[in-house]
């Protein structure tokens, strides 16, 4: 049971009402997190199931009526850099999980100095991936190589520029059909490869993080698998996740990662 101190204690809003988000407001109807609003991009459209007394709102400065103490972000790449703005102008910590959007290093660079100024924090949560802690900490003493290999059923791959470069349709074999740094898979595939840019900024920058895509038609889950090496030892990491119901390119892991961000607020252990 939450302790009465607990359960008021952080105020969230919560931007992007899709099936990430949706999500993470079901998981957290429970707990000691009050959603006081939900950003979206048009308030024309009907959305069901919000959160018993959580405010519709549009636009990024309206932050400032809700006094929130964490936004979190789960909209897609074009809503990090005004709400996460917004979110410091309210002295708010930011929780990103559309991180393919720090693949613009200027606004990477531009949201870390405005977080700094006002001693508010930019949280960069895992997505769909495991080992990222691991990888952070093997930062400290130094990584020569990371590779992030990311594998997904050929219907994953459609509707992005993976159909331009491969039959989806007729694969018969595991396909890799891309292969790039981190900042240019993220910045061409910013759905199906979010979790690029969360691998770079834990070990050696979106320039030197390489990433493989590929398409698998025997594939039932989303995989990736991460390796690096350097003067740590060596790390190989595999998770293998069910996709989210309703959105085929996201992976569970997604939602159950940002929820577990938000409850690390206010739980008395934190892992």
């Amino acid at each position: 049971m939450w302790s009465d101190r607990l359960r008021s204690s952080v105020r969230l809003v919560l931007v992007g009402w899709g099936a990430i988000g949706s999500t993470v407001a079901e998981m957290l109807a429970e707990t000691a997190i009050e959603i006081v609003a939900v950003g979206v991009r048009d308030l024309s459209q009907h959305r069901s199931g919000l959160p018993e007394g959580a405010s519709l709102i549009d636009s990024p400065e309206q932050l400032l009526e809700f006094n929130p103490d964490v936004v979190a972000e789960a909209a897609g790449r074009a809503s990090v850099g005004p709400w996460g703005q917004a979110t410091f102008d309210a002295q708010a910590d930011l929780i990103v999980s559309s991180v393919s959007a720090l693949a613009d290093a200027s606004l990477l660079q531009s949201l870390r100095d405005q977080a700094e100024s006002v001693g508010c924090q930019l949280h960069i949560q895992p997505g769909a991936l495991g080992g990222v802690d691991a990888l952070a900490a093997a930062r400290l003493m130094g990584i020569e190589t990371v590779k992030h290999t990311i594998v997904k059923p050929p219907k994953a791959w459609l509707d992005t520029p993976a159909e331009e470069l491969c039959d989806l349709g007729s694969l018969t074999e595991p396909t890799c059909f891309f292969e790039a740094n981190a900042s240019q898979t993220a910045s061409r595939f910013p759905k199906n490869a979010n979790v690029a840019m969360t691998t770079a900024l834990a070990g050696i920058g979106p320039d030197h993080t390489l990433i493989s895509l590929i398409a698998d038609p025997a594939a039932e889950t989303n995989r990736h698998l991460i390796s690096a090496s350097g003067a740590f030892g060596d790390l190989s990491v595999s998770t293998s996740n069910n996709p989210l119901p309703g959105n085929p390119k996201t992976s569970a892991m997604a939602a159950l990662n940002l929820v577990r961000a938000i409850t690390n607020r206010v739980t008395p252990i934190v892992i």
